[in-house]
């Protein structure tokens, strides 16, 4: 079953949208279907234009096509009047099957066709061709299938033409650019109602959206693409995730280390990222005559702590922690906001242990993320086991061990999970966690990754209980997977309204006119002075000159959890009225009482107010 949730945290509203594997398999053919539907309306509206591909994709399907002009989002509700004319018109799909020289033949005109035909090696070349009621071709395609039988099948009320992007043909900055229309087709007009509804809700918190409004973070493409400014704000949400990242390493056993952001050249040699990550890396910088690269990975600098002096099996397990700053090249047409960038803070860990203990240092990091999650609130949570990659470094049966530690952590934790065959990294098997948010979409976060190659490659050793030199197991972490990232899931979560602990503005007093701004102040300098268990709030006070409404209204697009209302009745009983961003209301209280509220439901993680 195939579910889709849209959660308003404002409203409390909740829309399901269940779905199982047939009617999946149901929609796509419907898709795929209106997708050629579209193309043989806009080959109709537009004469002249070549067709690429069309397929369906999930929650709806596209179509690429060179054009003879461009077109614009206006053109949009005039295709979708021509399909719905072919649709009413009953038009039947049929196979038919050709040899290659008649495909080539049949789609002489269509360079696209051509060259996708000329690269089948099928005996038989499948079309599809739509008849009209006389039977009369009144187009055809290209195409494995399946289709609908007949036009009718489609609800002509149920489909909608949504954006229009620029795609190369096959992917390849060197081929010509293609115009891809994009759109949604279900099987009734309510479905698509649900979906357009969720649609809109992703739409109200797309991150890049979110935190403009919230003034969290910038890109500045002309000072560098896929770079990420932290705003005072963003860095407010920032440090108090990282402080408290850092109590529970601490708590767990993690020593906290900081290393370097270049290296030279024969720490990537050594390490094999030269070898087999090459291409995510960027170019050298030349120092001292030699070459040094800026670092894509934290692990070779923590191994080079590691030998720094001997270690022995009474040493192990270490688990060192870095939040450790790397860069990676991405093509800059997939980088997007903070989800894709090239420089990233990842929350980095390597455990090194004896063999003997890497089944329980494996459960202890599964546990240890799961119970990381839920105070984020996220508990719907799947695991995905990865294999062994066809190029890979490691003896067999330390993958066989491997994996046989990985599927047991993740049986004693009762996760669900699927196996990712040959999905592992070069260097060992891995255990991916992905998690649900608010809308039922899944994000790839933690990492779980064993490693074969560094020990080897860097010699790292230990000397175990029988006195011998042997070599130590390494399994990188990244639990929260990059801040960057996180901080992109975490803004479309909650859709800016955060939790109060990592909220960056916590508490906005607003006097109901001047005359009570002297007491706002010394309320905001009030709470601001309550510290418990060095717990301090963010406090404002909003004395511009707009009005009561106004300043409620800008608090509540900031997201502020707690807006202080004070006028003539609180400055007399000295206390503050209290109203939440969801527009509930609390009880009135004295400031040092609400402080002392607040500073609970931030020690506690609390997420409601």
């Amino acid at each position: 079953m195939v579910s889709v949730t849209i959660v308003d945290h404002n409203s409390k509203k909740c829309y399901s949208l269940g779905m199982s594997d047939n009617k999946q398999e149901k929609l796509a053919t419907i898709r795929h279907s209106v997708s050629h539907i579209m193309a043989q309306a806009v080959v109709k509206l537009f004469p002249g234009t070549k067709t690429a591909i069309g397929p369906s994709i999930d929650n709806g399907f596209y179509y690429d096509f060179l054009l003879p002009r461009p077109i614009t989002a206006d053109d949009l509700p005039v295709i979708e009047a021509e399909m719905k004319k072919i649709i009413d018109s009953r038009q039947d799909f049929v196979k038919v099957t050709l040899n290659k020289n008649d495909a080539l033949a049949k789609f002489a005109d269509e360079q696209f066709k051509t060259e996708l035909i000329n690269d089948l090696t099928d005996a038989e070349i499948s079309i599809y061709e739509n008849h009209n009621a006389d039977g009369a071709v009144q187009w055809d395609d290209l195409c494995i299938g399946p289709h609908v039988g007949n036009t009718r099948e489609i609800n002509s009320a149920a489909f909608k033409l949504q954006s229009i992007a620029g795609a190369y043909w096959r992917g390849d900055e060197k081929r010509p650019m293609l115009t891809r229309i994009y759109g949604t087709a279900w099987e009734n007009p309510k479905d698509l109602k649900a979906h357009l509804a969720f649609l809109e809700e992703v739409e109200k918190r797309d991150h890049r959206r979110v935190g403009k409004d919230m003034d969290l973070y910038s890109i500045h493409e002309e000072a560098g693409a896929g770079l990420i400014y932290w705003h005072p704000n963003g860095g407010r949400m920032r440090v108090a995730i990282e402080d408290f990242w850092r109590q529970l390493h601490y708590r767990n056993g993690y020593e906290i280390l900081y290393t370097p952001h270049i290296g030279k050249s024969w720490l990537w040699e050594t390490s094999g990222h030269l070898g087999f990550y090459k291409e995510g890396m960027y170019s050298p910088m030349e120092i001292d005559n030699q070459d040094y690269y800026i670092r894509p990975m934290n692990c070779p600098f923590h191994i080079m702590i590691y030998n720094n002096k001997g270690h022995s099996y009474r040493d192990l397990p270490l688990r060192w922690a870095e939040l450790g700053t790397v860069y990676r090249y991405e093509r800059s047409g997939v980088l997007h906001g903070l989800l894709r960038v090239r420089g990233f803070t990842q929350d980095d860990a390597h455990i090194i242990c004896t063999p003997a203990q890497m089944e329980s240092e494996i459960r202890e990091v599964l546990r240890f993320s799961l119970g990381l999650w839920k105070v984020f609130g996220f508990n719907d949570i799947k695991a995905y086991l990865a294999t062994r990659p066809k190029e890979s470094v490691g003896e067999q049966e330390r993958w066989d061990a491997a994996l046989v530690s990985l599927k047991s952590a993740i049986d004693a934790e009762g996760l669900a999970y699927e196996i990712d065959e040959g999905g592992g990294a070069f260097y060992g098997p891995k255990i991916d966690l992905k998690i649900k948010d608010a809308l039922g979409r899944e994000w790839q976060m933690t990492t779980i990754q064993f490693d074969f190659n560094e020990p080897e490659r860097f010699d790292m050793t230990f000397i175990d209980n029988d006195g011998q030199r042997k070599r130590p197991y390494m399994i990188h972490r990244a639990l929260l997977g990059s801040m960057e990232r996180f901080f992109g899931v975490l803004i479309e979560h909650f859709g800016g309204a955060f939790p109060v602990w990592i909220s960056p503005e916590q508490i906005a007093v607003i006097p109901v006119s001047e005359v009570f701004n002297d007491y706002a102040k010394e309320t905001a300098a009030l709470l601001k002075a309550k510290i418990i268990n060095g717990c301090n709030l963010r406090v404002t006070a909003e004395l511009s000159d707009d009005r009561l409404n106004a300043k409620i209204r800008d608090c509540q697009t900031r997201k502020i959890p707690y807006m202080l209302v004070v006028g003539q009745k609180e400055a007399d009983e000295g206390t503050v009225s209290i109203r939440l961003r969801d527009g509930r209301q609390l009880p009135a209280m004295k400031a040092e009482d609400f402080a002392v509220y607040v500073i609970e439901k931030i020690e506690s993680k609390s997420l409601e107010l």
